[in-house]
């Protein structure tokens, strides 16, 4: 951001990253462009990210996010306010759409399902009123998932591991706080 000029509010300076919320690389520019258009709003940053995420741009998508974190790690600014039109801004949580972006979690309580995405990993998960980790570990072609539940608690009907076929139960499963479910699946 050295040679950047923004005649708005600076979000983002110096030797920081980020995404500008209009840029013209090959000229072109209008004489008098939309306001705020050279400034860095984590808000839409988070937006173009999770994009980048959903559309197989995963190191793009995840740079822009640690670009985002990077500018607000308590050393340059709060952490927990990341400021564009106000403290403490609504926008920004558009930051947990990353978290359903690499975890591929779906939860219907109308259908009783969940899903999550193939790749191993641990992921959170929340519903609205319970919410735990999900672990996927894989060996060989097979798959070890340990749903947790570290509060509330989850009906289920239907699991669902990346593009398989849904596991269905026989009858619903209830797993209450401090409980898991732990299936095993062959792709």
């Amino acid at each position: 951001m050295f040679e950047h000029f923004n005649n708005m509010r600076s979000y983002a300076m110096g030797g920081e990253k980020a995404l500008l919320m209009a840029s013209w690389p090959n000229g072109g520019r209008p004489k008098i462009p939309f306001p705020y258009w050279s400034e860095v709003m984590t808000g839409f940053e988070y937006t173009a990210a999770i994009g980048m995420l959903y559309e197989g741009m995963e190191p793009e998508g995840l740079e822009t996010i640690k670009n985002i974190r990077d500018r607000y790690d308590g050393q340059r600014r709060n952490p927990f306010d990341e400021a564009e039109c106000g403290h403490h801004y609504a926008r920004a949580m558009a930051s947990w759409a990353g978290i359903i972006a690499e975890s591929g979690f779906l939860y219907s309580g109308v259908s009783k399902s969940v899903k999550f995405i193939d790749k191993p990993g641990e992921y959170f998960w929340s519903n609205g009123n319970s919410w735990g980790i999900c672990s996927v570990v894989k060996n060989g072609d097979d798959y070890s998932v340990n749903f947790n539940v570290l509060h509330g608690k989850v009906v289920l009907d239907t699991f669902q591991l990346g593009e398989s076929k849904p596991l269905i139960f026989k009858s619903s499963r209830t797993i209450n706080e401090g409980e898991n479910l732990e299936i095993q699946y062959e792709l």
